[in-house]
């Protein structure tokens, strides 16, 4: 049994049943992406969270992963993985705070490339082990200022940002393709919109996916 099969199998038999109601419950709630949605049933996101929180895994809630961080609601996660395929061509991707990993986990099958920015050393050498251990292997890691992106493989089709500002960081902005989307909370706690911003020939286009509560992009290291 490799590394996946057995974090598959983790939480007893039953994980399998737990996991589609999550997903039935993501389709009710909006969610059209089957690709996304096998996804959610497949990734182990048990894996993603400290052992005492295993139980709750596959409840849609975020959860504490510590140092002050969380992972995501799978609604979100679902959310803004499906609006990234909707409006890019799921090349290169640039993703702002890796976090634990398991967005980064969600997505990777379902693009070419990601490259994923953590201001937290420690979270980004717990994640490149989580999904290395996952046979996920189109991932690459630089720890750094979230607000600054990474520009040395610019343009990239889509951005995603697992972490709100206050507002649009100018830097992603001139790291995104012509034709691509930024995808990011912006607002302060408790006033968030998931925005959408695609880089159409006439400029930028923004519009909101709806509310959302997220941890603060941090600017600095």
């Amino acid at each position: 049994m490799n590394a996946q099969d057995s974090g598959r199998r983790g939480i007893g038999m039953t994980s399998a049943r737990t996991r589609d109601r999550l997903v039935e419950r993501l389709a009710a709630q909006g969610i059209r992406s089957h690709r996304v949605l096998e996804q959610i049933r497949s990734v182990p996101r048990h894996l993603f969270v400290d052992e005492a929180l295993a139980s709750r895994a596959y409840e849609d809630t975020a959860l504490p992963i510590g140092l002050g961080q969380t992972i995501s609601q799978p609604f979100v996660v679902a959310r803004m993985s499906e609006a990234l395929l909707e409006h890019s061509s799921g090349g290169r991707i640039l993703e702002i705070g890796t976090g634990c990993g398991y967005q980064t986990a969600v997505l990777a099958p379902l693009v070419k490339e990601i490259y994923t920015v953590e201001r937290i050393p420690e979270l980004l050498r717990k994640a490149r082990r989580r999904l290395q251990s996952l046979d996920i292997y189109n991932v690459h890691y630089r720890p750094g200022d979230g607000w600054q992106g990474w520009p040395k493989y610019a343009p990239y089709d889509a951005i995603l940002v697992a972490a709100a500002a206050p507002e649009v960081p100018a830097q992603l902005l001139q790291q995104l393709a012509p034709g691509g989307c930024l995808i990011l909370p912006v607002g302060g706690h408790g006033r968030q919109q998931l925005a959408l911003l695609e880089h159409t020939a006439d400029g930028f286009e923004q519009r909101s996916l709806g509310a959302v509560s997220f941890v603060p992009l941090v600017q600095g290291k």
